[in-house]
Parts: structure tokens; sequence; C-alpha cells
């Protein structure tokens, strides 16, 4: 018997080719590589897979080191208990890591973007955080082409872009241990 389509989904968010693999790992920066930069955030992308492993939900993790979330997004997205507590996990990371400054890009065409903005924002209002947010019809564009330092675990943003960090595998890593990896 084949693979279902969960089954399927997993491997093909984990594998990833020798030269893609190679030149990843090339172009990953260390957090303490850091301080000063302004970090681009996949805002979905790096979002979700904290909140899945908040609410004790399976985190992949690929080849390449970058944790996913199994279930990905599907034109809607819906604030759970867990999104406040990753935000502030988030902003207490790169807080530590010395970065200027956090630009998120969501995907506009997703429902709730704007009150997913909002929450950014007020979160950031409230502890100072020097965050910016945009709704944008592709950030995927955006990401691969940024000369910024890169916060994703999407394969083809992390196939394009110059330089990136592995947030969420170090988020999880240092802040949530019990995170049922797979």
């Amino acid at each position: 018997p084949g693979l279902g389509d969960r089954q399927r989904l997993a491997v093909g968010r984990c594998a990833c080719a020798d030269d893609s693999l190679a030149s990843r790992r090339q172009r990953c920066l260390s957090p303490e590589a850091l301080r000063g930069e302004e970090l681009w955030l996949d805002g979905y992308n790096v979002l979700m897979v904290l909140e899945a492993a908040l609410g004790g939900g399976v985190v992949l993790v690929g080849r390449d080191g970058c944790c996913r979330d199994v279930l990905g997004i599907h034109g809607s997205y819906h604030r759970v208990q867990e999104t406040g507590p990753a935000l502030r996990l988030i902003g207490e990371l790169t807080q530590g890591w010395g970065v200027s400054g956090c630009h998120w890009w969501l995907d506009q065409p997703v429902s709730n973007s704007g009150r997913l903005r909002a929450a950014i924002l007020e979160v950031a209002g409230v502890s100072g955080w020097n965050w910016q947010v945009d709704l944008v019809m592709n950030p995927d564009a955006v990401l691969a082409e940024a000369s910024q330092v890169v916060v994703t675990a999407d394969s083809a943003i992390l196939d394009r872009c110059q330089r990136w960090v592995n947030l969420g595998r170090v988020g999880i890593a240092r802040s949530i241990p019990r995170t049922r990896l797979v």
C-alpha cells in the first residue's frame, strides 16, 4: 500500500535535494550573527509552526532542519490561544538576538490577515518592539528577493533568499522542549 495524503504531505514538506540542502546550510545565519539586522518574517509560516508546538501538535523537522506544521493554511486564518504566546516568543527571541526590528509579511488574500496584523502590532506596542506588518498579495515573492535576513521554513523562499535564520527550530529548542517533533 502507498502513502496516504497526510503522509505524502509530510514527506514533501521534509524532503529536499542535496544541492538545496547545501545551499540552505551555507546561507543560514546563527542567532549570534543577527545583531543590528532587520528580520523579514514570513508571517503565517513562522507563527503557525510555533502555535502548533505550543498547542501540543506534531511538528515536522525537515532534512534542512526547519520545523514545519502539518496543517498549513487554506485561505483562512483563525487566531488560537497559542497566538499571543507565540508572538511573545518571537519577540523575546529576536530582542535577545539584538535585531534592529522585525518586518512581518502576511498574505493579504488570507481571511483575517487584517486582524492578525492588528494583534501583531498590539503585542509589539505593549512590549516596545520595533515591528512592522505589511499585507501583500504574495509575500513569497517579496521574501525570496529580500536583501534582509529572512525568517521562514518555506522551501520556495529558502532556495532563493540571500540569508535566513531558522527561528522556528531555535524557538522550539529553547522554549518549547516538549514539542512532538517528527
